[in-house]
């Protein structure tokens, strides 16, 4: 099914989303299919390897109705992706480990992608957006998953005044952030 989509795979930043990701079967040939393209170009420096391979996870969402299988896909990707940083790199850096177990904590969720909210807490499912800004510093927007579903569907959307509403505009809005530095501390939150 991939191979439908060849070109968005060999993109490094191309947002793919699955919707009821399971383990991460489609997820994980999507992450090794982008740290090969993250090979290919940066495996001479260390430090852009891991800009761009940061940059490969943050584009990788998932939603799993079963909280189990949404923790099972985090671990599997973060189990393909240390496997590949460490045949790469001899010596791994924990910033980077921790900095995509940080992503994969915001963009692999546990929710209902029917109604859009977490099955327990009924709570709206929200997924951060993460775009590289100057190099090694990365910008993140969180959004309400269901605005961002429904507004390929709607044209138009009117606020009390009268005028169109930005539907998606994000609920939180953070400040820069190096990427070695996601998941430091609480000033990341979840």
């Amino acid at each position: 099914m991939l191979d439908l989509v060849k070109h968005e795979t060999e993109r490094i930043d191309s947002r793919f989303l699955e919707p009821a990701c399971g383990n991460g079967n489609f997820l994980a040939e999507v992450l090794r299919r982008k740290l090969a393209v993250v090979d290919s170009r940066y495996s001479k420096s260390q430090m852009e390897w891991e800009r761009y391979s940061v940059i490969a996870v943050s584009s990788i969402y998932g939603v799993d109705i079963l909280e189990d299988n949404a923790q099972e896909c985090r671990d599997r990707l973060l189990g393909i992706y240390t496997d590949w940083y460490s045949k790469v790199f001899k010596q791994v850096k924990n910033e980077c480990i921790r900095s995509v177990r940080f992503l994969l904590s915001r963009n692999i969720l546990w929710g209902d992608a029917l109604d859009f909210t977490n099955p327990e807490t009924k709570q709206p499912i929200v997924f951060s957006e993460w775009s590289a800004i100057n190099g090694s510093m990365l910008k993140r927007r969180d959004y309400m998953f269901k605005f961002l579903v429904e507004k390929t569907h709607q044209f138009a959307m009117f606020n009390d005044e009268g005028n169109a509403a930005a539907i998606d505009e994000p609920v939180k809005d953070f400040p820069l952030i190096h990427f070695l530095k996601l998941g430091e501390d609480d000033t990341n939150e979840l």
